[in-house]
């Protein structure tokens, strides 16, 4: 098969399936993100913190609705169910860009964060309290762990949302209009 010939079956299979591509695509893309997340975590030895792993949330739902999106369109499920599966995808993705948009804002310090790991220690005097803390590593949500382009993880996830919500939008619009 020649280039041209994969790009014309691409884009007739696109044109006859919109529903099915883009579901593939949401799957594709959001299981992409949270195995680089799992990369960075336990290859890299950056730890999440505490609002990274609630970020990983709608990933996973958007996962699972996603796979089920693609079964649901290649067996010509009701439009209906088509749609409201995309929209489901579209307030995960957009949930997810507001929650990584509040912490890319924790990191560069515009507002604060979470008390239990962007938030002051308190003075404790206990002894085996203070022992205990001593062994115990939080992992701040104010400091970025990692950069690139002057993005953090959190800012990339911004990005990464919204284009998975974009590619969720044009499949309902595209099935919308298909039947």
């Amino acid at each position: 098969m020649t280039e041209m010939t994969v790009k014309a079956n691409w884009s007739e299979q696109l044109r006859r399936e919109p529903a099915v591509v883009a579901a593939l695509m949401v799957f594709a893309g959001s299981t992409a993100t949270i195995l680089g997340a799992w990369y960075f975590q336990y290859v890299l030895g950056l730890a999440p913190c505490p609002l990274c792993l609630e970020e990983r949330l709608p990933y996973y739902i958007v996962i699972a609705l996603s796979l089920l999106l693609v079964i649901a369109a290649i067996v010509r499920a009701p439009r209906a169910f088509i749609i409201v599966g995309f929209l489901a995808i579209i307030a995960a993705m957009l949930c997810s860009a507001a929650l990584g948009a509040y912490h890319a804002g924790v990191e560069w310090r515009w507002w604060s964060g979470p008390t239990e790991c962007s938030g002051p220690m308190s003075d404790f005097t206990t002894k085996p309290l203070l022992d205990q803390l001593r062994t115990v590593r939080i992992v701040r949500c104010d400091e970025a762990a990692w950069r690139f382009l002057g993005l953090s993880l959190a800012g990339y996830n911004v990005l990464i949302s919204l284009a998975l919500a974009g590619v969720a939008a044009f499949g309902s619009a595209a099935h919308k209009d298909r039947n």
